[in-house]
């Protein structure tokens, strides 16, 4: 019985992963820190790593020997680099493809083994849902046909990781553009979308666009000026 191991940080893709092993034979394994994952790696040799998704750099001690896939949310080679989905929200893409390539020291350069269709529609955190979905299709495709990556074609293009002070409401009258700056950063973990008034931060979340009108909720917190002026 071969051994996978399931990688994610986020808490959305653990009860796509708890009905799938369900359902699938082999025996899983599911990390979301390097820790727990250097601990199961002392123990079982996997047939696949599935990175859905990683927040730290995977060593070469453990993409080298072993295959390790990820998943990345642009049609590569294009958009290579961090916050895809910010990104492609950003540049006006309604639809992208999500990337299965197994990992190379290069970070998004890998030879890919299969895309598939992925809407933008909607806040962040139920694309990454929809996204984690898709991935494990594409895992049991993977773990019946043992497929062959292929390596990247075309010109590669990158995208620069967001920081949280980007996160800040763009001074806008175009409605439809603040709808969609709310909504890509609506997801747990993720710095949301914000304003600020003296020492007071607007938070935005649950964005509506409907006639031209855009309604959100609001919470606000203090701004904490010695954590923000680093």
């Amino acid at each position: 019985m071969s051994d996978y191991i399931v990688a994610s940080c986020k808490p959305w893709h653990k009860a796509a992963y708890e009905k799938f092993i369900k359902q699938h034979k082999g025996s899983w394994h599911w990390v979301d820190s390097p820790t727990d994952l250097n601990e199961v790696l002392t123990k079982v040799k996997p047939r696949y790593i599935f990175f859905l998704h990683w927040n730290w750099k995977v060593p070469k001690e453990v993409w080298q020997p072993y295959e390790c896939i990820c998943f990345h949310m642009t049609d590569l080679p294009y958009g290579r680099g961090g916050s895809p989905l910010q990104n492609l929200i950003l540049a006006g893409h309604k639809e992208t493809k999500l990337t299965a390539l197994r990992m190379v020291e290069e970070l998004d350069a890998g030879p890919i083994y299969t895309k598939r269709d992925l809407s933008l529609q909607g806040r962040a955190e139920d694309i990454y849902i929809e996204a984690g979905l898709i991935s494990f299709e594409i895992i049991e495709w993977m773990i019946q046909e043992n497929p062959t990556p292929v390596e990247q074609q075309g010109e590669p293009t990158f995208f620069q990781r967001r920081k949280p002070v980007q996160s800040q409401l763009p001074d806008t009258k175009d409605v439809s553009a603040l709808y969609d700056f709310i909504r890509m950063l609506d997801a747990e973990s993720y710095p949301p979308a914000f304003i600020e008034y003296g020492r007071i931060r607007l938070n935005f979340s649950n964005a509506q666009l409907e006639d031209n009108m855009l309604k959100a909720t609001v919470t606000f917190d203090f701004v904490n000026e010695a954590k923000d002026a680093n």
